[in-house]
């Protein structure tokens, strides 16, 4: 472990921590609104620590205070790290051979975390950014998440604050990195249309579920091979 660390170089540290600051500022957003929102200060926190996801935990805690049940709230942020699955295949060699520094590993398996991974060459490199990215991003996140958590509870009226707006636009400032892509954007769109239409009709959290099916939009079409010339 320690050849890991002399692998370190300091664009990586001053870009590493600029991240973890940027989580650390959504993690405590996340903690006041939560808590803002009605939910007991233990949730937030040990959402954070247990499952580590920030995409999934803001859809869980809008699906929960907007009267949506447990069932469509956990499906939700289940599907949202479905993706997950295919990280863990590409970065595997990063993990370690023992299983505690797998499971370890897997926990801190967020998208910065592999971004950074990926972006290295070497074995060395990569293995340090992975535990640099993924460890300082935990403690960033929780920190922030406990300390939003706490100013929270001193919130009495989150529509006065614009809390309630708070959870579409953090989600939105989530995906945003991705709409770089002409596909992922068809299912973004795709994915609106079909939630702003159900809505009326579906109680809260199935319309985000329904919304996923537009994923079929990112499937590249087929195209005609060429007819070689004979």
């Amino acid at each position: 472990m320690r050849s890991i660390w002399r692998t370190l170089d300091p664009q990586l540290i001053r870009d590493v921590a600029l991240v973890c600051a940027a989580i650390s500022v959504v993690g405590l957003s996340f903690g006041a609104i939560a808590v803002g929102s009605g939910l007991p200060l233990w949730m937030p926190l040990l959402m954070s620590i247990i499952v580590f996801a920030g995409a999934s935990q803001f859809a869980f805690v809008a699906i929960i205070a907007a009267g949506g049940g447990i069932f469509a709230a956990v499906s939700a942020g289940l599907l949202a790290n479905a993706r997950h699955i295919l990280f863990g295949f590409s970065l595997g060699d990063v993990l370690g051979s023992s299983l505690a520094s797998r499971l370890i590993g897997s926990h801190l398996m967020v998208d910065e975390s592999v971004a950074f991974t990926l972006s290295r060459t070497s074995a060395d490199e990569r293995r340090s950014a992975y535990w640099l990215c993924g460890g300082g991003l935990f403690i960033s996140w929780n920190a922030g998440v406990l300390i939003g958590a706490l100013g929270g509870t001193l919130i009495s009226d989150t529509d006065a604050f614009g809390l309630d707006a708070a959870f579409p636009a953090v989600l939105l400032a989530l995906i945003l990195p991705s709409l770089t892509e002409r596909a992922i954007r068809r299912a973004a769109v795709g994915g609106a249309v079909i939630a702003v239409a159900v809505s009326p009709l579906l109680p809260a959290g199935v319309p985000i579920l329904l919304a996923l099916s537009a994923l079929v939009l990112t499937v590249p079409l087929r195209r005609p091979r060429p007819v070689a010339a004979s």
